[in-house]
């Protein structure tokens, strides 16, 4: 019996050039000046969670390196502290990828949430030991809002993969 809420479209395979888009795009975002605002998502660590799931053979830790790098350097922040956050993030998620594939969009948002609020204790972590003070546990709203996030940014980043529905009648496949 097969689940009636499951799509039946084959996903074309996604370019590489879309993972590196949306990733620039989420840096954008992350870019944009908040203040201390808390609950605002931290872009780049939801896309990059994201395509690590995806695709853990194309995205992984050195992305995760290299834009948390850019991060760290367009919000002024300790330098390697995003960078850092990111590889174990981007470790994380690759490891648990093959699992969170057979769970739905809801489910795999479950699983995400302790991945990112790892990613952001490691980043007060390295904020306390540079000196600065604790933020305040308001600091961690972000992370739920992130996952608040992960069912429509799921749905929107894997877009350009359906395949159109077309029935080919001498095809059997």
């Amino acid at each position: 019996m097969q689940p009636t809420n499951r799509s039946r479209r084959i996903l074309l395979p996604v370019r590489l050039w879309f993972i590196h888009f949306s990733l620039l795009v989420a840096l954008g975002l992350s870019y944009i000046p908040t203040g201390r605002f808390p609950g605002v998502p931290d872009w780049v660590a939801l896309v990059l969670a994201f395509w690590c799931i995806r695709e853990p053979l194309r995205i992984g830790m050195g992305a995760g390196f290299f834009f948390g790098l850019l991060v760290d350097i367009g919000q002024g922040a300790a330098m390697g502290q995003h960078a850092l956050a990111y590889v174990v993030l981007a470790y994380l998620a690759s490891g648990l990828a093959r699992r969170l594939m057979w769970f739905p969009s809801m489910q795999q948002a479950l699983h995400v949430l302790p991945m990112l609020l790892v990613a952001q204790v490691l980043m007060v972590i390295v904020r306390m030991i540079a000196g600065a003070e604790f933020p305040g546990w308001w600091y961690f709203l972000s992370s739920f809002t992130s996952v608040l996030l992960w069912v429509p940014l799921t749905y929107l980043l894997l877009l350009p993969q359906y395949q159109p529905v077309e029935r080919d009648d001498n095809r059997p496949i």
